[in-house]
């Protein structure tokens, strides 16, 4: 009888081991997703503001058409490819070539005087300067999220549980451009 209590108390253990374990892994993977739609909502942020400062921009900048066709492009295609729900590898590509094509504009911006003057033009920019670093910041916050996730699924005893319960290690949001690893040298003054 006490083998039997002895058995039983083991199992129980076990059982509780297992569902703690569960419900850490569950909490991890739902930061890593809420930290996912935090990068979302910034990157719509920044969608949102293209269009006007390209709008502000055009009216000045009638001879640079190459440079607001490729941050019209960038921002299509990063677009579509948040709305088609890629991975964090192919939306941080994506992320890459639209920053890219963004700073190659403000390089240019740097020729028109007026423009600079301009107080759209100067609140947009204002704008967007903040929504790249609540973008950037995001980005923090999510591979933290994805290295703390993946850290405890890849730990005994964890690692078992994420194994049998079908957990998968999450991917990181990394920049693969290596003009986009590099500060930009734009200056407004």
């Amino acid at each position: 009888m006490l083998a039997l209590w002895i058995i039983l108390g083991i199992v129980a253990v076990l059982l509780f081991m297992f569902v703690g374990i569960y419900n850490t892994l569950v909490r991890k993977r739902n930061q890593v997703k809420n930290a996912w739609a935090q990068i979302d909502v910034q990157l719509k942020r920044r969608y949102d503001l293209i269009p006007n400062l390209m709008e502000t921009v055009k009216g000045y900048m009638k001879h640079e058409r190459g440079t607001l066709e490729a941050v019209t492009n960038a921002r299509n295609l990063a677009q579509q490819a948040s709305s088609a729900g890629a991975g964090a590898g192919v939306r941080g590509k994506a992320e890459a070539e639209l920053s890219s094509a963004l700073a190659r504009l403000l390089v240019v911006v740097e020729n028109y005087p007026d423009l600079k003057a301009n107080q759209n033009f100067l609140a947009l920019q204002e704008e967007l300067t903040s929504t790249e670093n609540k973008i950037s910041f995001s980005r923090q916050f999510y591979n933290d999220s994805v290295l703390r996730y993946n850290n405890q699924t890849e730990v005994f005893p964890s690692s078992m549980v994420a194994s049998m319960a079908g957990f998968k290690a999450g991917e990181f949001f990394e920049i693969t451009l290596a003009e986009e690893r590099e500060a930009p040298k734009v200056s407004f003054t």
